[in-house]
């Protein structure tokens, strides 16, 4: 992320958790940048607005309790967003039955999609190992193997060497308007 981000621009922690990928971000955005956070939690709001204002990085960030798929209709219609972090499933340390899921995660993606810069970054950790996790990521999956090359290109990095289910990440960028696909 810290190549892709630089002071002043626009991102989205989808799912700020326990804050930690938001505070992250607002440090590196600056105070001339703005993080837009979401999570359905109220917990995790509120470990987010704490583990902020510890870091005085309030003041560039825009904590919203709902669901990642309400991205559309938060931020505001000029926003350029340069990356957005997923972090698919459920709340470390909180209930396991609150769960990301598919529809509304590709709704949220695709709404990001639509408003990247060029060389824009989403970065979505994927867990299977939860009730709904595989079906999530097998939407994901069809997703971005539709995706226009032209447009975008999308890596996926996973552990080969990991017992059970382990995560991985999905990275989409959106190519700048000279960049051609490799052959």
């Amino acid at each position: 992320m810290n190549q892709a981000v630089d002071p002043g621009d626009t991102v989205i922690d989808a799912t700020v958790g326990n804050g930690h990928d938001t505070v992250y971000l607002a440090k590196l955005v600056g105070p001339s940048g703005h993080v837009y956070g979401f999570d359905i939690q109220a917990t995790a709001i509120e470990n987010t607005r704490q583990a902020l204002a510890a870091e005085q990085l309030s003041q560039q960030t825009t904590l919203t309790q709902a669901g990642h798929e309400t991205i559309a209709q938060v931020l505001p219609a000029e926003a350029a967003v340069k990356c957005a972090v997923f972090n698919l499933g459920y709340l470390p340390g909180g209930d396991k039955t609150v769960v990301t899921t598919a529809p509304t995660t590709l709704t949220a993606v695709e709404a990001v999609e639509q408003r990247l810069t060029p060389n824009g970054l989403v970065l979505l950790m994927v867990y299977t190992g939860h009730p709904g996790g595989q079906d999530e990521a097998d939407a994901l999956w069809e997703h971005v193997q539709q995706l226009n090359q032209h447009e975008f290109q999308v890596l996926q990095y996973s552990f080969v060497n990991q017992i059970h289910q382990p995560p991985y990440l999905l990275a989409i960028q959106k190519r700048a308007r000279h960049q051609q696909p490799t052959n």
